[in-house]
Formats: structure tokens, C-alpha cells, sequence
């Protein structure tokens, strides 16, 4: 035991002696999941109102009243240009859209409204492509106002009656509960946490070659210590490292961009031990296949793109494609955003936690066995 905690603490001095190097390692993620986390939305304010263009070609009191109703919903942020002007503010990426209203509109929407074999006019939304989530919600909100604008004109001249929907919706976003509202953050930093400490244990796993590169690991062998507890050092060693940077990088969450702790407290300290035991046993992994250091950190730096691309830290995988979504579950790092997520912004108890551990720890035990039978002492 005397000799495990010796090899350990070793370990740790030598990783921490670096101050330039974990500082780094602790600014990346915490700088990119902040980026993330405000491009999701960002911790619980105000949503931002959508850039929308509009042209009126028609001029009507149809048109007009559409207008005027576009103006009032806190969904959209409305201006009125030229038609030219409109598409390029779109081609720029100032509006999210152009709704161009064409001449007779009001006059063909009345119509078409309550007849329905009139000939249909059409308004034309000109959309920015890498916004085309955005299409559809323009287009249903956009038709709403048109029919309100229609009712609205016919109510003001004397024909026919305001039309309005026949119910109300209210959204509620499904959070911990409460009041509480959801924190882009927290998956943000769930996502780069997971990013960057794989990436750490790819950097012990690199050492441990050049290690052995320098005859180090021949040397240690001589000593009166089994290979197992060589190799068991460098489990233990690499989880502390990766525990204290974790709590390095969840310390910066909560405090600068209010990320919390909903779900359970001891379901989230297991998961993240689940998961630094995780990233120790990759690291171990990757040494024990890889013949060189520098062919190693190629292959490995691509195996962890695609852990974390396929676990759902850059993008959540619900997102994904129902196949793609089946298939990741065998992915264990999807299990440690998934399970962090559940800890944190879903508010979900310990039985929520109990899942991902126990798949990280299986995937860790798997990962440690093979590392200890092809690990070679020589390089």
C-alpha cells in the first residue's frame, strides 16, 4: 500500500509541477463550454427576439394590420425595408428572414379564407440557409398574424368579425421544477468537461510511453513491485487528476455562469468519479496499443473527436437521428453527459445516477483488463 501511494504521488507532483500546462487545461473547457452554453440559450433570461424583414407591397388594411400584429409579439424584432434592402440584410445575416407581402394580398386572403376554392395568394419568405430551423417557426407565426390581421381589417370596416384561434397555448419549459429555468450552461460544460479530461488522460497515456521510451517503466520493474500495482497506480493517479480538474472546471460553472446542482449531490460526485476512473482507464488504454508516442496521440486524438461527437457534448443527442440515438448508447461517454445533465439542470435523484455509473465503471473494468494483459514493458 505504502508503495501504491508512493507511485501515485509521484504521479501527481510530476502532472501538477506544469502550472502553465493546467492552467491551460482548465481555461479551454471552461472558455469554450461558455461559448456553447450561450449559443443554447445561455443561463435563464429574456429570450432574444428574432430579426425578422418585412415588405409590404400590398399596402392594405389587411397587410397593415399584419404588420402591426408582427410588431407586437416579443417573438419577432421587426424593420421595414425596401425588398432590396431586406434580402441583403438576410444575405448579411442582420435579419433571420424577409416576409415580402405581394400587391392584392389582403384582398386574395379574405377571400381564400372563407371560400375555399379562391385561388390562394402567396407571400414569400426569403430565409437565411444556415438558420433553416428558423423557416418553420416564421411561417406559423407569420400565418397566426395574417389570419389576425384579416379579422382585424374586417372587424374595423364594418364586414365580418375578428377571427381568433378557438384556444390558447401556454409553454412551460420542464426543468428541476419550481421556477427554475433551463441553463444552457450546464450542458455546455458537461459536454467540454468530458472533451478535456479525455483529452488529459490521452496526455498520461502519451507520457506513460515515453516512459517507457526512456527506460523508466524497465527500471520501476526492478524494483520489488508487481506490474499490476504499477499499472493500478497510473489508474489511481490519472482518476485523482482528472477528479480535481473536474471540480476545477464545475467550480467556474457555478459560480461565474449559475450552473447548479438540481438532481442529487451524491449522484453527481459518483458520476464524475465514475467518469475521471473512465478517462484514467482510456489514457491506460491508449498506451497499452499504441507502439509510439507519436502515432498514439493521432489516433487517439481522433478516437476521442468521435467519443465526444457520438456522447452528445457538442450536440445533444437528441438531435441526433433515431437510429444514430440507439446506437450511442453503447457509447460511454454519452453516459456521462447524460448523466451529468441529470444531475444538474434536470433535477433528477440518485436512481437517475445509477445508469451511467454503472455503465462507466463496467466500460472502465473492460478497458483496465485489456490494458493490463497488452501493455508491453518494451518499446
Amino acid at each position: 500500500m505504502n508503495a501504491l501511494a508512493a507511485l501515485v504521488r509521484k504521479d501527481l507532483i510530476l502532472y501538477f509541477s506544469n502550472r502553465r500546462a493546467i492552467l491551460i487545461t482548465l481555461a479551454a473547457p471552461i472558455l469554450i463550454a461558455a461559448f456553447f452554453g450561450s449559443v443554447m440559450g445561455g443561463a435563464p433570461k429574456k429570450p432574444a427576439r428574432i430579426p425578422v424583414a418585412v415588405v409590404d407591397l400590398d399596402g392594405s388594411a389587411v397587410s397593415k394590420a399584419m404588420v402591426a400584429s408582427m410588431k407586437g409579439d416579443s417573438t419577432f424584432e421587426v424593420t421595414e425595408p425596401a425588398e432590396p434592402a431586406a434580402l441583403e440584410r438576410v444575405r448579411e445575416g442582420k435579419s433571420r428572414a424577409a416576409v415580402v407581402i405581394p400587391p392584392g394580398f389582403g384582398e386574395g386572403a379574405t377571400r381564400a379564407l372563407f371560400d375555399a376554392k379562391a385561388p390562394r395568394p402567396q407571400a414569400t419568405i426569403h430565409y437565411d440557409p444556415s438558420q433553416s430551423m428558423m423557416l418553420a417557426m416564421v411561417r406559423g407565426v407569420l400565418t397566426q398574424h395574417a389570419i389576425k390581421g384579416i379579422g382585424q381589417a374586417g372587424a374595423a370596416s364594418g364586414i365580418g368579425r375578428e377571427i381568433s384561434a378557438p384556444f390558447e397555448m401556454r409553454a412551460s419549459e420542464v426543468t428541476a421544477g419550481g421556477d427554475r429555468r433551463y441553463n444552457g450552461y450546464a450542458h455546455a460544460f458537461a459536454g467540454m468537461g468530458v472533451q478535456f479530461i479525455l483529452f488529459m488522460g490521452i496526455e498520461l497515456g502519451v507520457g506513460l510511453l515515453l516512459m517507457r521510451r526512456l527506460g523508466m517503466w524497465k527500471r520501476l520493474r526492478a524494483a520489488p513491485v508487481s506490474r499490476r500495482l504499477l499499472l493500478g497506480s497510473r489508474i489511481a493517479s490519472g482518476t485523482v487528476i482528472a477528479l480535481l480538474l473536474f471540480a476545477g472546471i464545475y467550480a467556474a460553472a457555478i459560480i461565474v455562469f449559475g450552473v447548479r446542482v438540481e438532481g442529487s449531490l451524491a449522484g453527481f460526485i459518483g458520476v464524475a468519479l465514475a467518469f475521471a476512473l473512465l478517462a484514467s482507464t482510456f489514457g491506460l488504454l491508449i498506451a497499452a496499443l499504441g507502439r509510439t508516442p507519436e502515432a498514439t496521440r493521432g489516433l487517439a486524438i481522433l478516437a476521442t473527436l468521435l467519443l465526444v461527437m457520438l456522447g452528445g457534448a457538442w450536440v445533444p443527442t437528441f438531435a441526433f437521428p433515431d437510429w444514430l440515438q440507439t446506437a450511442t448508447q453503447v457509447v460511454p461517454t454519452r453516459w456521462a453527459v447524460d448523466g451529468l445533465d441529470a444531475m444538474t439542470w434536470r433535477g433528477l435523484g440518485i436512481e437517475a445516477a445509477i445508469g451511467p455509473i454503472a455503465a462507466m465503471v463496467g466500460c472502465s473494468a473492460v478497458f483496465a483488463w485489456i490494458a493490463m494483459r497488452r501493455f508491453d514493458w518494451e518499446e
